[in-house]
């Protein structure tokens, strides 16, 4: 059998996998020096995006718990060095961000962690009232028995957290409640949209928040659990609205226009 596309596109889907017996039945006679090299370089990618991911995680955990604050510059070399990590996946890893609007691209000044507007702030609320709705529908009291374990021990943390002064834990056990229940779902989509707008949300927190109104209500968390485990989806979403709706009371999103410069009185004397 010659070794052309239509062969090719039968092996790749098992390239990944780093096992070539499940190959023998497929293509008996194919060129094996030429799969093995496939094999190497489909290995090589894999490891490849584990890294990138590695990287774009510790970055993206970092801006979601406050450690790197909207306008903070992305400088690679130090990435780099604080990471163990290559440049090139640092490059990739950036790039990715920047097109979740994580962090901003910027020309001769490289990568920032971005500053949401106002209007993109109320956009990612809208998102995300419409998003956990679906994740709380989708929670049934058998998939809350499952992981019942999983959901006490996170109630632990926030009460331990809440009741700190540790404004990164509470941060990190806070919006671990909403990737929580994204994961629970069983809904990978909803799953990663939820991901990506809690550390949009996390920028948006650390832009527009008044300083003498908490984040997030922990009891507020307990209440939806509690609904969910006895099968009260309603009541489950209600109060995920009314949640998302107290937190985005508590930003300041008045848009404050720019005022007018005179550029003549601004110019002068220089």
């Amino acid at each position: 059998m010659p070794w052309g596309r239509r062969t090719t596109a039968a092996v790749e889907p098992l390239l990944a996998q780093g096992d070539n017996a499940p190959l023998l039945a497929i293509v008996p006679d194919c060129r094996w020096d030429v799969i093995n090299e496939r094999v190497m370089v489909a290995k090589t990618q894999t490891a490849k995006q584990a890294e990138v991911q590695r990287i774009f995680d510790a970055l993206s955990k970092a801006i979601a718990q406050h450690r790197l604050r909207p306008g903070t510059r992305l400088v690679e070399a130090q990435i780099v060095e604080a990471l163990k990590a290559n440049r090139n996946h640092v490059q990739t890893a950036l790039q990715r961000l920047a097109l979740q609007r994580i962090v901003t691209i910027e020309p001769n000044r490289g990568a920032v962690v971005s500053q949401p507007s106002a209007g993109e702030a109320r956009d990612v609320f809208v998102a995300r009232r419409a998003i956990e709705r679906a994740i709380v529908e989708s929670i049934s009291p058998e998939i809350m028995r499952k992981h019942r374990q999983r959901v006490s021990n996170h109630v632990c943390n926030e009460r331990k957290a809440t009741g700190s002064d540790d404004r990164r834990d509470i941060v990190r056990e806070l919006s671990e409640f909403h990737l929580m229940l994204g994961e629970l779902s069983g809904n990978q989509v909803l799953s990663e949209i939820l991901a990506n707008l809690m550390v949009r949300s996390s920028l948006i927190v650390a832009l527009y928040q008044r300083n003498d109104v908490p984040s997030c209500a922990s009891d507020e968390h307990e209440e939806i659990l509690t609904a969910l485990e006895q099968g009260d989806r309603e009541r489950a979403v209600r109060v995920m609205i009314e949640h998302l709706d107290e937190l985005e009371s508590q930003l300041d999103l008045d848009e404050v226009p720019a005022p007018e410069v005179d550029l003549r009185q601004a110019l002068a004397d220089i």
